[in-house]
């Protein structure tokens, strides 16, 4: 299995932190790594739902499968929650683990999400709207209507008087090996 990290970047203002919800749907983009042609995009799945397996499968719980045409097995993707990101980062000598986004890390890449991959490369990320968590640097938690597909994302912390907005959002996926 390969370990895949997304990344985010953005500008900040008046953003205390952004955190991606782990119980909603993420939209990605995959491709098969043995073939240049073969792509799914815009895959939807839930990071806090395992794929429904029949009984005594021997697969590991997983997010997403996938068959390529040609393929016997499927192909799996699994969301890695914070202990098995920080074995699986161990052994790729790697330091990279998963977190939230905070107000010192405007316009820097931070890892955001670590999936583990067999027979499938995630390689753009689409965000449809509602998967972050936004809170001020006053503490009030912006948990709905936070859509960042568009590149920006704007609001007004009502409690604290203060413009909030996020500018240059971007999102990337890197393999480790």
């Amino acid at each position: 299995m390969v370990l895949f990290v997304l990344y985010m970047k953005a500008e900040f203002e008046g953003i205390g932190s952004i955190a991606l919800r782990k119980d909603q749907n993420l939209c990605i983009s995959v491709r098969n790594p043995l073939s240049d042609f073969e792509t799914r995009d815009k895959v939807v799945f839930n990071p806090s739902e395992t794929v429904e397996q029949e009984e005594g499968a021997r697969q590991s719980p997983h997010h997403l499968s996938i068959k390529w045409e040609g393929n016997k097995k499927a192909c799996m993707l699994e969301c890695l929650d914070e202990k098995a990101v920080k074995t699986a980062l161990k052994k790729k000598k790697s330091k990279d683990v998963p977190r939230d986004l905070t107000e010192d890390d405007s316009g820097n890449w931070v890892p955001i999400l670590a999936m583990e991959c067999r027979g499938l490369e995630p390689y753009a990320f689409h965000a449809m709207g509602d998967e972050f968590v936004v809170t001020s640097q006053g503490g009030k938690a912006f948990t709905e209507d936070v859509d960042l597909s568009e590149g920006d994302w704007a609001d007004y912390d009502e409690e604290n008087d203060a413009a909030v907005s996020l500018s240059e959002i971007e999102f990337k996926i890197e393999g480790i090996r």
